[in-house]
């Protein structure tokens, strides 16, 4: 197996972008990748200067998935540890304050369609395929993908594709909404680092407000409108309620601090 680094980690202002590094093998999701992962999520969400994050893979694939190669067999302990370090890749990105744009070129399949799902918004190639192809080899879906495919394209298109474990082109997946934005092959990055240095500008409290309402939706509608009532006092609070208030009445575009 290669030494490493197995992701690495790129600043463009306030825009960090992680690129998964082994494109030999279509980035397979590998412990010490997942490993490499955490850490860099658990110090980019811990980064003042951070706004918003890019998810990509290196060569033509996002990520093929498991590595297949070190999957564990008859070892319980091993596959919970590996299991573990995935969802604690998967809840801070779909916790984390900071959003997540995907840029997918190529396969994202098995755990790298999970991968993408947890991200907040998903920008593909033309030529990229998905799938949740975890039956092909006797396995569940994992990585989240039972919860994250059914928020994004509603419980009987996630059913079917989960079942199946059909793969989808870029095509189908941004009419099911899997996908959120089709680019030009060799584009997505691109296209990915536009929208994330969109919402770097937003209001970080607010969008990580959005990101938390979201991820833990209440169960009724009453519940939500308390919900969004605690957070929105809050907000009106802040230095950047403020400024965006300012702002809009100055007619100049509004620099918020995350305060």
């Amino acid at each position: 197996m290669p030494s490493g680094p197995f992701v690495l980690v790129d600043d463009d202002g306030p825009v960090r972008t992680f690129t998964l590094n082994e494109p030999g093998r279509r980035n397979p999701l590998s412990v010490p990748l997942r490993r490499e992962l955490r850490a860099a999520l658990e110090a980019a969400h811990a980064d003042p200067t951070c706004r918003a994050l890019v998810v990509t893979g290196a060569g033509t694939a996002f990520s093929s998935g498991g590595d297949l190669a070190s999957m564990p067999r008859n070892d319980r302990a091993d596959a919970r540890d590996r299991l573990h370090l995935v969802a604690d890749v998967i809840s801070l990105l779909v916790e984390g304050p900071l959003p997540v744009v995907a840029a997918v070129e190529g396969a994202a399949v098995g755990a790298g369609t999970s991968l993408a799902a947890a991200c907040d918004y998903v920008v593909a190639g033309r030529s990229a395929r998905f799938g949740a192809i975890f039956g092909r080899i006797g396995l569940v879906a994992d990585s989240g993908l039972h919860w994250t495919l059914p928020r994004r394209v509603g419980p009987g298109p996630a059913r079917r594709l989960l079942l199946r474990g059909a793969l989808v082109g870029a095509e189908e997946a941004h009419a099911l909404g899997l996908v959120d934005e089709l680019a030009d092959d060799g584009g997505a990055l691109a296209a990915a680092h536009a929208v994330a240095a969109e919402l770097a500008t937003a209001a970080p409290l607010a969008l990580a407000a959005t990101k938390r309402l979201l991820a833990d939706p209440p169960a009724t509608l009453a519940d939500t409108l308390h919900a969004e009532e605690a957070v929105q006092v809050g907000l009106f609070e802040t230095a950047d309620f403020a400024e965006g208030n300012d702002a809009f009445f100055e007619k100049r575009r509004p620099v918020f601090r995350g305060a």
